[in-house]
């Protein structure tokens, strides 16, 4: 794992690693999958571990020797749900979307340049993808993630965009900040962005940003489907409920004392 070794955040940086760590496995892990993978000594991060255990925020499995995420830690991870994300404001009218439409509809926020699916409805007839609610994904190749970047102001963009990996997933994929800038300023003029097959091969979607007043990405929602089904062309049958869904969320949104994510700069205890 490459990280910085600079990093200042001292003992809650190093837990938060610990706890990010284990939750990439997507399963229980024992402290030896945890230490190939951990930039810390064995000595500091068993002692990470056993702190991490004892306040609730790591279970210990003693029949198996594994680790898992801890009860107290899901229900901060609730309780941030309720607070920080969009995903209960939305949920009314994504389940209208979802039930209209019939296709995969996805939330999204931006976190750290990257995207943050908060919420998501399946298809009738689901498809398999990438993304699911509590996953990261990149901002630079995924419909959502154009959708908020493009309403980034200067110089969030510009921080934002030095943060994109530009991995060529596809052969549709943007690999450079220049063309990527292009396809954002095509976007703010639409208010409509598109995945073209950019993350995943026959995963295709057509997204909305939803904004604030002064026009800055609370979020973003998308309807995704696969060229199994539909064709790129297909996609602008969704625009005109996408963009009216969109809307009804930032009206409601509005009050709520949103924690703008575009403005965090805290750095990331994980490698890109």
């Amino acid at each position: 794992m490459s990280g910085s070794e600079g990093h200042t955040d001292g003992t809650v940086g190093k837990a938060l690693d610990v706890l990010e760590s284990v939750a990439e496995f997507g399963r229980p892990v024992r402290f030896s999958e945890l230490l190939t993978n951990s930039r810390w000594p064995k000595a500091t991060l068993y002692r990470l571990i056993q702190t991490l255990s004892s306040q609730g925020m790591l279970a210990h499995d003693k029949d198996r020797n594994t680790y898992s995420l801890g009860v107290r830690l899901i229900r901060l991870a609730h309780g941030a749900w309720k607070q920080a994300s969009l995903a209960p404001i939305a949920q009314p009218f994504v389940d209208d979307l979802s039930e209209k439409l019939g296709e995969t509809v996805h939330l999204a926020q931006l976190d750290n340049g990257q995207v943050l699916y908060v919420d998501k409805r399946n298809a009738r007839a689901p498809i398999s993808m990438f993304s699911d609610a509590g996953k990261v994904g990149p901002g630079y190749c995924t419909g959502v993630g154009k959708a908020m970047l493009a309403f980034l102001p200067e110089p969030e963009l510009t921080e934002a965009l030095a943060k994109q990996a530009y991995y060529r997933h596809t052969e549709a994929t943007l690999t450079t900040p220049e063309a990527l800038r292009a396809e954002l300023c095509n976007i703010r003029e639409t208010g409509i962005s598109y995945d073209r097959e950019e993350h995943e091969e026959k995963i295709i979607c057509i997204a909305a940003p939803i904004l604030s007043l002064d026009d800055r990405p609370l979020g973003a929602i998308s309807v995704t489907t696969s060229l199994l089904r539909h064709s790129l062309d297909d996609l602008s049958a969704f625009e005109t409920d996408l963009k009216q869904t969109a809307a009804k969320i930032a009206t409601e949104a509005q009050p709520w004392a949103f924690p703008m994510q575009n403005n965090q700069n805290y750095p990331s205890t994980r490698s890109q």
